[in-house]
């Protein structure tokens, strides 16, 4: 199995601790490649449990999100040599030129995209018009990949681990999205002391869009240059030095940035860890009431809860079985009268994928 430092940017290979070489399983449900969200000819067409169209866009896939880069990544990829990243380094430079959404801080989306995003839910993965700026439509893949940030980094439709794994994954993003405030902010101090000192780094979430915010253009000149001082018109050379202040940096260095919140964090991402790796099926066990139940007309039943992109199909025989457990009885008693009486009975691995996907749930 791949460790999880296989999943994240390069950079943290140097900078995060031991823990970050814990192997994680790979989530083969989500084939990015091939996506599993996007309707094929190959799969056929296939009904949702409650109704509703959740398949992606073939030219989105789940790309319709715009991701916010701290600005040592995007000095990481401005310093990057390989052939490759050519066009998404084009695609930042011309974006860092506009100077909407761009800080010392970060290379953001623009308010105006927040806004949507915030206020939007159907759109995901189906919307053109918020495809990320640097997906690349012909290929569809991400023309910055190795520079990627939190979201990007842990985000899957699919869970191998189920409930347990997308649990895992959100906790890594807390993790790492923590990791990019506090780096960036660092790098900040280091190189333009005047921007933390005044709390730009720290925005305010009471502060009401500007008329160049929702029109998507950049802040008037003489803010801009405010902002950015002795840096204006330099912004590049900016962010490769805030990465040159980043891959300085040791492991203990980084957990003094990182500060009482990394700490706990941490703890919390450990745990999950371990709950994903190697789960425990509760001893008592029922079915869950908000689960939702499709019959197929092969005569098998889709069951899904935790997920609104993710089912287990099982046959149809065995949703009786499940109904049995109903929470007043322990696993083994249920399985007992199962085979006695109906001499059928669920295997513990069965029950645990059940479990993982929380199509049955923890009784107590």
């Amino acid at each position: 199995m791949p460790q999880m430092l296989d999943s994240l940017p390069v950079l943290y290979r140097e900078l995060f601790p031991d823990f970050f070489q814990k192997e994680i399983p790979v989530e083969t449900k989500a084939t990015c490649s091939s996506c599993a969200m996007c309707q094929s000819s190959a799969r056929g067409v296939v009904e949702p449990v409650d109704g509703v169209n959740r398949f992606f866009r073939p030219d989105t896939k789940c790309c319709t999100y715009y991701p916010k880069l701290p600005n040592y990544l995007v000095g990481a990829l401005l310093s990057d040599g390989r052939a490759e990243l050519g066009e998404g380094q084009r695609r930042v430079g011309e974006k860092i030129s506009s100077r909407v959404g761009v800080t010392p801080q970060w290379v953001r989306p623009s308010a105006r995209y927040n806004l949507l995003y915030r206020n939007s839910r159907q759109f995901f993965g189906r919307a053109a018009s918020m495809r990320c700026p640097y997906y690349e439509l012909e290929q569809g893949g991400c023309t910055i990949w190795p520079f990627r940030e939190a979201v990007c980094s842990t985000f899957y439709c699919k869970y191998v681990s189920g409930a347990d794994g997308r649990k895992f994954w959100m906790t890594l993003k807390t993790y790492l999205a923590l990791a990019e405030i506090q780096l960036s902010r660092y790098a900040v101090l280091q190189l333009l002391p005047e921007y933390v000192l005044a709390g730009k780094d720290k925005p305010d979430p009471s502060e009401a869009p500007t008329v160049e915010d929702l029109d998507d253009k950049p802040m008037p000149e003489k803010e801009y240059a405010a902002l950015w001082r002795q840096w204006v018109g330099r912004e590049p050379e900016f962010y490769r030095a805030c990465h040159d202040v980043i891959r300085a940096l040791k492991p203990a260095d980084v957990e003094k940035i990182m500060g009482l919140d990394g700490l706990i964090e941490l703890k919390v991402l450990e745990k999950s860890h371990q709950e994903s790796v190697a789960p425990e099926l509760p001893k008592v066990l029922k079915l869950n009431p908000e689960a939702t139940v499709k019959w197929l007309p092969d005569g098998s039943v889709a069951l899904g809860a935790y997920s609104e992109y993710d089912a287990v199909a099982l046959p149809g025989v065995a949703y009786s079985l499940i109904t049995e457990f109903s929470g007043r009885e322990p696993v083994e008693v249920v399985r007992q009268r199962l085979r006695a009486e109906k001499q059928a009975d669920l295997h513990e691995d069965i029950l645990l994928e059940l479990y993982r996907h929380r199509i049955l749930m923890d009784a107590t």
